[in-house]
């Protein structure tokens, strides 16, 4: 099947197009599929609840709003960092034991305004549980890194040792695996021992995942039951009602396709899916320009 197609408009004139690779996933079986659902791309932020699953195990004293942030990938509002920084507060540890890098250059912004820093929360709070040495928590030979590489490769039915691994933006692994198994983790999710306290505190907590516009925090606000985390490259990965995984990659990794491909494949598997899949364009006086919407809703 051809991949999804979106579309970027402006004026009425198409200025862009993007193919977007995509699986559904129920009972272990691909139940809808466009584009190549064997695609193998990076897991990068997708991966955040499942690594955030050790941690749960590991800590009885977290509450969801700790959980949410550690799956995270924030835009630095004022009550993310003060989720970070209760999570903190809570492993504990100081923001200087972060294994991350500052935003910016350095002399304003902190550690704490990384995107990540909720789930580097959450990996020295799993230390702090478990009786581990912090130092090094980033590097894949620490017990931080080898228990979520564990995690993502029984969800995914694969090996440890054949995962390719990268680095992340964050400096921790990150794993490659098909569409088609990254979807299987997700329907996964809720039944593996600790995901559904993780899918239970993202839903609880959708504001906290990213920002307001995002696609992952649109589905959970406007969807329920679903739980969404996307990744870098135009990654998005989900579950939903009765074990459904999901998983798409726009194929040159631009983000601003994610949401029209989302709202394609949600609408093929028969749910209502509203406004998601419009995303006006503005120009800088907040007036609308143009819209990017999947190619079968623009014709149609």
């Amino acid at each position: 099947m051809d991949p999804i197609r979106v579309v970027v408009r402006r004026g009425g004139v198409v200025e862009a197009v993007h193919d977007v690779h995509a699986v559904a996933v129920q009972d272990g079986a691909v139940v809808a599929e466009a584009g190549d659902p064997m695609l193998v791309t990076l897991l990068r932020s997708s991966a955040k609840p499942f690594q955030a699953l050790p941690l749960v195990r590991a800590r009885d004293d977290l509450g969801e709003l700790d959980i949410a942030i550690a799956s995270a990938s924030h835009l630095a509002s004022p009550e993310q960092l003060d989720a970070v920084r209760a999570l903190l507060a809570k492993a504990p540890a100081e923001e200087e034991e972060l294994e991350l890098g500052t935003v910016g250059d350095g002399s304003g912004p902190t550690k704490l305004h990384h995107n990540c820093s909720g789930k580097h929360a959450g990996m020295l709070a799993l230390c702090r549980g478990r009786g581990w040495e912090s130092r090094g928590y980033h590097l894949m030979s620490h017990p931080v890194q080898r228990a979520c590489l564990a995690e993502i490769a029984t969800a995914a039915d694969a090996d440890t040792g054949e995962l390719a691994v990268a680095i992340d933006g964050c400096a921790v692994p990150t794993f490659a695996l098909p569409l088609e198994r990254m979807a299987l983790m997700f329907s996964r999710l809720e039944s593996i021992d600790g995901g559904a306290r993780v899918a239970s505190a993202m839903r609880a907590y959708p504001e906290l995942i990213r920002g307001p516009r995002a696609a992952d925090v649109l589905l959970m606000q406007e969807l329920d039951g679903f739980t969404a985390k996307g990744g870098a490259e135009g990654l998005m990965c989900a579950t939903g009602p009765n074990g459904l995984g999901l998983a798409l990659k726009v194929e040159d990794g631009a983000t601003r396709a994610v949401r029209s491909a989302l709202a394609e494949l949600l609408a093929r598997l028969g749910f209502e899916t509203g406004e998601l899949g419009v995303v006006q364009l503005e120009n800088s006086l907040g007036e609308p320009v143009g819209e990017i919407v999947s190619e079968r809703s623009a014709s149609g």
